[in-house]
């Protein structure tokens, strides 16, 4: 690192590669966070919100920020930030449309395993505290590799658009 480098703040360096994505700052801020996306979503078409089914009380939307290809969460129609506040039909339906999540994006790609969960609160871990969703992650032997241990870098090998798509004829299929 140059002594240039250093005053500039580029701070010292460590085992990561960087790689910068400056449209990622407004959402940092929380510049466009002013309403819900999950509220705002379900009005949306279904390729313009990335939803892949809708239900009575729930939809299931593709993550705009997957941690795997096929990342989908379940949503409540309805603004409610704890499982607990849920009602015995949404309770179902989310089970209910959970389950089909998994059979779809198994069908659609194969997935080996699952993670599915949510992260109930801030401090949880939950990007969208106030609005409850579950996370649908499908799982590959080796999904794990190189490329984020080391790397530090996740690749995906879909457009969201698309995977959007092959998701949706699956879960017509299934």
């Amino acid at each position: 690192m140059t002594a240039s480098e250093e005053q500039r703040g580029a701070g010292i360096r460590d085992a990561f590669s960087r790689l910068y994505t400056p449209h990622r700052m407004a959402y940092i801020k929380g510049e466009g966070k002013e309403g819900c996306p999950f509220c705002d979503i379900p009005a949306m078409s279904d390729e313009d919100g990335l939803v892949v089914a809708r239900g009575e009380a729930c939809f299931v939307v593709l993550n705009l920020y997957p941690y795997n290809s096929g990342h989908l969460m379940v949503v409540p129609y309805r603004h409610v930030s704890g499982y607990d506040e849920l009602t015995e039909p949404e309770t179902g339906e989310l089970a209910a449309l959970t389950q089909k999540a998994l059979r779809a994006v198994r069908h659609a790609s194969g997935a080996q395993g699952f993670n599915v969960g949510m992260n109930l609160g801030g401090v949880a871990g939950a990007g969208i505290a106030a609005h409850l969703h579950q996370h649908v992650v499908p799982r590959w032997g080796g999904d794990t590799n190189f490329m984020p241990v080391v790397g530090h870098t996740k690749v995906l090998p879909q457009l969201l658009p698309d995977t959007r798509d092959l998701l949706a004829r699956a879960w017509d299929e299934v």
